[in-house]
């Protein structure tokens, strides 16, 4: 658990990103988080609503990461797999202070530094 809360305090020290957190995909259970965390406990159910919805639209890709905007911030949860089931990543990024493309970059470099 020390391992992810590191990775976490780490992705804290991006400019822009005002909390994270670690959960289980599928059951929603938190692992570790720091920080405004906003709906990261949530993350699973909008990761497994908008996979269906994507599967019944017939697409045959893996989803990777979902984006909510909201008027202050950004909430952004990218699906790391691993050897079990994935595992979601999430952030709560300030709107104001960086930019998305820049974060979801550092996102996907952090989730590496996560299962390595």
């Amino acid at each position: 658990m020390a391992l992810i809360e590191t990775a976490l305090a780490r992705l804290l020290q991006t400019p822009g990103i005002v909390g994270a957190s670690v959960v289980d995909s599928v059951t929603g259970l938190s692992y570790a988080s720091l920080g405004e965390t906003g709906a990261g406990q949530e993350a699973h159910e909008l990761i497994s609503l908008a996979d269906t919805g994507l599967r019944q639209a017939g697409c045959d890709d893996d989803l990777e990461s979902v984006v909510i905007t909201t008027h202050s911030t950004h909430h952004v949860a990218l699906s790391v797999n691993q050897d079990r089931d994935p595992i979601l990543l999430c952030a709560t990024v300030d709107r104001d202070r960086t930019n998305l493309a820049w974060v979801l970059q550092d996102l996907t470099r952090h989730a590496d530094a996560l299962l390595a």
